[in-house]
């Protein structure tokens, strides 16, 4: 390097800016016209943008990120005044790859407190995104997500029952995610390149159900005029998943044994039978043991689509889910309406953390969608929820609040640290400073389920 410009750099380089050359956030400034005025090297490094292509440039040309149209921190910050702290979005790096970051932003004055710009600083979030990443993909099987030690009981046998051939009876109240479930498995089979086809057995009658499932040839009654494949033909090669199977009459229940024990099916009208090249998945809501034994349910159909059984626990007794699944749902959300709500506020997660839920995920999703038309920006608030949610809880209450929120904190505090110590009950006490009777009745309290193995070993002792 020449000496003269080595000499020129020490002099231009002032303390202050020795400082932000040398921190890890991006730093830079604009004049009124948006021009960036300034530039440090972790802003470089972050963007893969030298300094001397930012330096005068537009800052939305520089950066292209999420909240240059109409999101913009550092404009609202010059429109009001009041600086933003951490506020999430990404960027659109040199290579075109997307950086997730968080801003905060400032107003630039002069000696005499005239505005001068704005300075932005940006924090690259990559690292702890993919951690984040790292650990949903823990919590997480195709589009189930859980950390509940019921759902993971679960997730660790989807694999092994995706792979085999064998008809799966899947159990939950109504709202707990069975076809979901039932995709899940398709997608993790052999069968994933062929089709999920899906009925639901309760909401047809009987003669409709039957042409449904297994087609008619032209002729085979009045209308019928040309030959229509049946559910099990469409599935061929794939799976057929029957939902409410507990719906189906015992006339019907008789073909659909003949399926599962033969493989093969008459379509309505036709003298020739078909071969049924497809896996069946079958759910209910009901107790088809209890029918069984009322004679409303075939006992050898029962113990053919019972070969493997899958129970959906209801959501309120996983409520260490609520977060997570509220936070799936916002980004969906967020996806399919081009919005940017970032989340729930603390009371309105304490609101969801203490209803019951009778209808299940699925009314949590509805709770989040409805939060969504009401909540134009920023948080969804206990405001937007429905108001017999609200009502049932004593919303207004500022100790049930409290109680409330307090709950909420335990409960991710005792999840986390089960994770930590993988079951202990024991360590997990003496990590929470409790005794072990306490931790049990917080259990119980809290509705939250402990792993079933206590995870001690020899060397951790009692």
């Amino acid at each position: 390097m020449d000496p003269a410009k080595e000499k020129e750099s020490e002099t231009v380089i002032g303390p202050a800016d020795a400082i932000l050359e040398s921190i890890s956030d991006g730093v830079f400034t604009v004049d009124h016209e948006w021009r960036i005025t300034s530039f440090n090297r972790a802003a470089e490094k972050i963007t893969g943008i030298p300094r001397g292509e930012a330096l005068g440039r537009a800052c939305c040309e520089v950066f292209r990120s999420s909240m240059c149209e109409s999101e913009c921190s550092l404009r609202r910050t010059l429109e009001s005044g009041i600086p933003i702290i951490g506020k999430s979005g990404y960027i659109i790096d040199a290579s075109g790859e997307r950086i997730p970051i968080s801003v905060s932003t400032a107003v630039l004055r002069d000696a005499d407190g005239e505005v001068t710009g704005g300075a932005e600083t940006f924090r690259d979030l990559s690292e702890i995104e993919a951690l984040r990443q790292e650990a949903r993909g823990r919590f997480r099987v195709g589009d189930l997500v859980s950390h509940s030690p019921l759902m993971q009981r679960v997730f660790e046998v989807l694999p092994a029952v995706a792979g085999s051939p064998s008809t799966v009876l899947i159990l939950g109240e109504t709202g707990t995610g069975k076809e979901i479930l039932a995709r899940t498995l398709h997608d993790l089979s052999p069968r994933a390149k062929g089709s999920f086809v899906a009925i639901n057995c309760g909401a047809l009658p009987d003669t409709l159900l039957e042409s449904e499932l297994f087609g008619y040839k032209a002729g085979a009654f009045t209308g019928a005029t040309r030959d229509k494949a049946g559910r099990f033909a469409v599935a061929k090669g794939g799976t057929l998943f029957l939902d409410e199977i507990g719906e189906v009459s015992p006339a019907l229940q008789v073909r659909l044994l003949r399926v599962l024990q033969e493989k093969t099916y008459d379509p309505l009208g036709s003298t020739r039978s078909e071969t049924a090249d497809v896996r069946v998945l079958a759910a209910t809501n009901r107790d088809l043991a209890e029918l069984v034994r009322q004679g409303a349910f075939r006992e050898d159909l029962y113990y053919r689509i019972n070969v493997v059984r899958l129970e959906l626990p209801p959501l309120r007794r996983r409520k260490e889910d609520i977060p997570l699944l509220a936070d799936q749902f916002v980004r969906r959300f967020n996806r399919l309406q081009d919005r940017s709500i970032e989340g729930l506020d603390s009371r309105t997660m304490s609101l969801l953390m203490a209803h019951d839920w009778p209808g299940n995920i699925r009314e949590l999703e509805n709770v989040i969608e409805r939060a969504f038309i009401l909540c134009d920006s920023g948080r969804i608030q206990a405001g937007h929820l429905p108001e017999e949610l609200m009502r049932r809880r004593g919303a207004g209450s500022p100790q049930t609040d409290m109680r409330m929120a307090r709950d909420l904190v335990e409960i991710h505090a005792i999840q986390l640290a089960f994770e930590r110590h993988h079951g202990n009950r024991n360590a997990v006490a003496r990590e929470l400073g409790i005794h072990k009777s306490t931790l049990f009745r917080k259990i119980k309290r809290l509705g939250l389920t402990p792993p079933e193995q206590d995870g001690r070993s020899k060397s951790q002792g009692q």
